[in-house]
């Protein structure tokens, strides 16, 4: 059975076919294609209380754990930068965010033997839906990095990007860098630092994302810590722009380092021996 023209109109197929068809108007109008571009591209943006909407919040009570946590629009607190602050990085500015917060539990329930661990919570974006273009995915492979206006509790979180790939449930995750927990700052990392994982194991081979292809971004909180937990994200968007790249954010390695160093992902896990499978917590 076919839907009707105006099933898909109430859907906000036309709308998303319109949008496409625009954006990929103006990438054919301005030879996008042709040259690295050098603005931003927004892929998730809390400038509007209707924002959230977009993202799914999950955590392990989905499956009978104790674990809370919601995600909340909080309004801008603009100085004279305005909401474009959110990409410039007026410090002194708070912009429309998402509230990501809860408490973590590590309590498993009682009527569910099977289940041997919990503590987690994250949230991500919802599939974008389809078009007449076809399925809606974010094709961000002109860009090498990624960077997050955050504003941290300093607990570790991770960030998820899932792609359309071979294997639906891999993730290329990396950590959240927060270099001062308690105010905004703008943190990034360069695509070619995710990490390919699937239930919580790396991958191997660690095939390059496929960026064309993004399905899905998110932040989880895996750290399995009990208690409370607070984190505020303006935007997220893909770049050329490497911004302040620091050595302890976990994708700078010194030539001298001992081989086969993490980073902070050494702070997450210690090394594993020799024949253990290596894990990350997801």
């Amino acid at each position: 059975m076919h839907a009707s023209p105006i099933r898909l109109a109430n859907s906000g197929f036309w709308r998303r076919s319109i949008d496409e068809f625009r954006r990929q108007a103006t990438i054919a109008v301005r030879m996008e294609g042709l040259h690295r571009p050098n603005k931003p591209f927004p892929m998730m943006t809390f400038d509007h209380a209707d924002s959230i909407e977009r993202c799914k919040v999950m955590s392990d009570n989905d499956m009978g754990g104790f674990s809370k946590a919601s995600l909340a629009w909080n309004d801008a607190h603009i100085g004279s930068g305005g909401q474009d602050s959110i990409l410039k990085g007026n410090d002194g500015d708070q912009p429309a965010h998402a509230l990501f917060k809860g408490s973590i539990s590590n309590e498993l329930p009682p009527n569910k033997p099977s289940i041997q661990r919990s503590g987690y919570a994250a949230f991500r974006t919802r599939d974008r839906g389809v078009s007449l273009f076809g399925k809606l995915l974010w094709d961000i492979d002109p860009y090498s990095f990624l960077s997050l206006r955050i504003n941290s509790d300093g607990r570790k979180y991770f960030i998820n990007i899932q792609t359309e790939s071979i294997v639906p449930t891999d993730l290329h995750q990396h950590l959240l860098p927060s270099f001062t927990p308690g105010q905004w700052e703008t943190v990034t990392i360069p695509f070619s630092a995710f990490v390919r994982t699937n239930y919580g194991l790396v991958v191997e081979p660690q095939k390059e994302m496929l960026r064309q292809k993004v399905r899905s971004v998110g932040v989880g909180l895996i750290d399995r810590v009990p208690g409370p937990f607070e984190l505020r994200v303006a935007g997220l968007w893909a770049t050329n722009s490497a911004g302040e790249r620091r050595g302890e954010s976990g994708f700078e390695v010194d030539e001298d380092e001992e081989e086969g160093g993490r980073g902070l992902m050494d702070e997450v896990e210690p090394r594993r021996k020799k024949g253990e499978p290596e894990r990350i917590l997801i």
